[in-house]
């Protein structure tokens, strides 16, 4: 098998190819659901190295697959995602986003070029390991429902059928050059809340001849916490927040209907689908009560991630291998969510972190904003990195 040594220079040798697909990327983001011209990139891209591929899966999706030596031996996957944000960028870089309000702000250039290095360096060492590896340009992250799921339901978890899979995702907070682990539950279930509350408006003046939406859902809102804080396991992590909040009224004047949105997230689908009943119960029940009524809506969304315990020890003691252990971190547990769960759902899974930020450079800026860069040069260890752990993985190295 090839030595961590010798792809670590192959990755170094490649790493101004893989900062020009990122640069690139960067600079002509798309929306879920949009990203026909990044495909149409990455399948270029793939073409050229002479990757097989099968484009157009589960929309915008592309399959790749690279046989090393005895391809029957076992199969691992490979997953990065490819679609932008709609959040105008304020970075004044060369390769900044030439589409207005549309970014990649949370990175999935990054995790796109780094596959297809990943990519070039298992298709050109594939001599040197046992094994097949399969790939996954996964469209549509950052929308519901989901692109893993959709590409699952496209059956790309099948012929070859892999035994793992990895995914990566950027880290500002931490620093280039260094990765984070963190085996079982890591991410958290997502679901989206959509209430009317519907009363009877009137004069605010006259309260006593109306009901009043406004009280009603305020009620709620302190309701539905105590249920979070009183109801849930104080061990198992459970947030639920409310972001919106509308009543068309005015200074005089009580509307005849509030609608709110939030999220509900938690690391657990046994008590995620507990607290769905008794949030929709409580609702109905609080609102009667002071002669309202309601309509409930959850929008379920990704499940909590769970990054398979052997596997990511394995893939953790890999990484120590390659980048040495002093650039390999714990990591917290986190209430964000990704679809990669979907895969975590289905198979062993690990998904980790992978470090982008340089305070010293200005380069910490969290995801998801209109300021979020990386240090470029952690896309070397993006890359090899992830051929690396494909490798051992499918080689059947234990670590």
């Amino acid at each position: 098998m090839i030595s961590a040594a010798s792809l670590r220079r192959r990755a170094a040798d490649q790493h101004a190819e893989v900062v020009a697909l990122r640069r690139h990327l960067h600079a002509h983001p798309e929306l879920s659901f949009e990203e026909e011209q990044t495909a149409r990139f990455v399948s270029e891209q793939l073409h050229l190295i002479g990757i097989p591929h099968r484009p157009g899966v589960a929309g915008h999706g592309i399959v790749a697959l690279i046989e090393g030596k005895d391809p029957g031996h076992n199969c691992v996957c490979l997953r990065a995602d490819m679609d932008a944000l709609p959040i105008h960028e304020a970075n004044e870089v060369p390769y900044r986003s030439t589409r207005p309000g549309v970014m990649h702000a949370c990175g999935h250039d990054v995790h796109t070029a780094s596959l297809l290095g990943a990519a070039r360096l298992l298709w050109e060492t594939r001599s040197e390991w046992k094994g097949s590896v399969k790939f996954l340009f996964q469209p549509a992250e950052e929308k519901l429902p989901g692109g893993a799921s959709l590409m699952i339901g496209a059956g790309v978890l099948e012929n070859p059928s892999p035994t793992a899979i990895f995914g990566q995702h950027v880290h500002p907070s931490m620093r280039a050059g260094k990765v984070g682990f963190r085996a079982g539950p890591y991410m958290a279930s997502a679901d989206e809340i959509y209430v009317t509350v519907r009363g009877k408006g009137g004069h605010g003046a006259l309260p006593h001849e109306v009901v009043d939406p406004i009280l009603v859902a305020s009620h709620l809102v302190v309701a539905l916490q105590q249920l979070v804080s009183r109801m849930a396991d104080p061990l198992m992590p459970t947030v639920l927040s409310f972001g919106r909040f509308m009543a068309e009224g005015a200074t005089n004047v009580i509307p005849n209907e509030v609608r709110m949105e939030g999220t509900f997230r938690t690391l657990d689908e046994k008590w995620r689908a507990e607290a769905h009943r008794k949030m929709v119960r409580l609702a109905e029940g609080l609102c009667e009560g002071f002669g309202a009524t309601c309509d409930f809506r959850i929008a379920k969304g990704y499940p909590a991630l769970l990054n398979h315990p052997g596997l990511t020890e394995r893939a953790r003691r890999w990484a120590e291998d390659y980048l040495g252990p002093e650039n390999v971190e714990d990591l917290p547990l986190r209430m964000t969510a990704e679809d990669f769960a979907y895969y975590s759902q289905a198979m062993p899974a690990c998904f980790y972190r992978l470090g982008t930020g340089n305070p010293e450079r200005g380069l910490s800026s969290p995801v998801h904003t209109d300021r979020f860069d990386i240090d470029e040069s952690a896309l070397e260890a993006g890359a090899g990195l992830m051929a690396w752990m494909a490798i051992c993985s499918a080689s059947g190295n234990r670590g």
